[in-house]
């Protein structure tokens, strides 16, 4: 038993002096830092005055709006004149209520068959509505042509960055409620 006992002190009294041995190390690391800290000095540029703000008096009050709608309105009329434009028809036709509400606040909650016909069922503004094939929503003059169970495809018109107008495929997937 006296032997262990002496083993376990030999071990014990190793392991602090290691311990003690550290100590010292990181009073050294210590003095080395705030040396270092003293000898750097840093070399920061100074600022340049501000320049002097010279005011101007806006002079465009009189000209046309660039973001008028009424100007947005004549370039749309204008283009709808045109012939085998695809704009003129969606122009000249009356607007569905849908057709006031963006696509992505718009969500597909289910579907539904009547009389042998797919419908489905959209949630806007906590407001439930029923759509068909041939149905007009969101604001891109989006024309839903197919229903699914899980989805209605849609097909809008787009200007694109050439200023045209194309069609694109636009999707809404069924939203399953999360618990």
């Amino acid at each position: 038993m006296s032997r262990a006992l002496a083993s376990r002190a030999t071990v014990a009294t190793l392991l602090l002096a290691g311990l003690a041995a550290c100590g010292g190390e990181q009073e050294e690391l210590q003095q080395w830092m705030e040396q270092q800290k003293r000898e750097v000095k840093p070399s920061v540029q100074p600022l340049s005055p501000p320049k002097k703000f010279d005011p101007q008096s806006y002079s465009a009050l009189s000209n046309v709006d660039p973001f008028s709608t009424q100007k947005l309105t004549v370039a749309l009329k204008q283009e709808a004149r045109q012939p085998n434009s695809m704009l003129a028809a969606e122009i000249n036709r009356r607007k569905e209520p849908l057709e006031a509400y963006p696509l992505d606040s718009m969500s597909m909650v289910g579907s539904v068959v009547k009389q042998g016909r797919q419908y489905a069922l959209l949630r806007v503004d906590n407001l439930l509505y029923q759509v068909k094939v041939g149905d007009y929503l969101g604001q891109n003059y989006g024309k839903i042509t197919k229903i699914t169970e899980t989805d209605i495809s849609l097909r809008e018109i787009v200007q694109d960055a050439a200023g045209e107008w194309i069609e694109r495929a636009g999707a809404l997937q069924l939203q399953e409620k999360s618990r």
